[in-house]
């Protein structure tokens, strides 16, 4: 049997995660550690189960993910896209229930600019009228 690799990127904030799957146990690495040491903090790592878990493929695939930019919970995001944009990859079927529960859509929200003589992207300097 050929050992099917699939690639896939995820985004989320400043974040882009590069997502390599191949069908093994459910090791995840991110940037070359444990998936469990990487992310801490335990809503972060149910954020980036929830795709395996929808798809019902929990222990099928090995991922290696490459994650950059943006804090932790940005990461998370983008390796959750990025897992689900792999999934997608490798079984078209899939497709439905993950564009149902919204993890193919890339969450655009990112930080707005600051404006020019202003002190932030909203708030404004105290008006005077006089």
């Amino acid at each position: 049997m050929t050992d099917k690799r699939v690639y896939a990127t995820g985004k989320r904030k400043t974040a882009v995660a590069r997502v390599y799957m191949k069908e093994g146990n459910g090791v995840i690495m991110v940037n070359k550690r444990n998936f469990d040491d990487y992310f801490t903090r335990e809503s972060l790592k149910m954020i980036i189960r929830q795709p395996l878990e929808i798809a019902g493929k929990k222990d099928r695939f090995d991922f290696y993910v490459n994650v950059d930019g943006g804090g932790m919970a940005g990461q998370a995001g983008a390796v959750k896209h990025g897992i689900s944009r792999a999934l997608v990859a490798y079984d078209l079927e899939l497709r439905a229930v993950l564009k149902k529960a919204g993890f193919l859509t890339r969450d655009s929200r990112i930080k707005e600019r600051k404006k020019y003589g202003q002190p932030g992207a909203r708030k404004r300097f105290q008006f005077s009228k006089r």
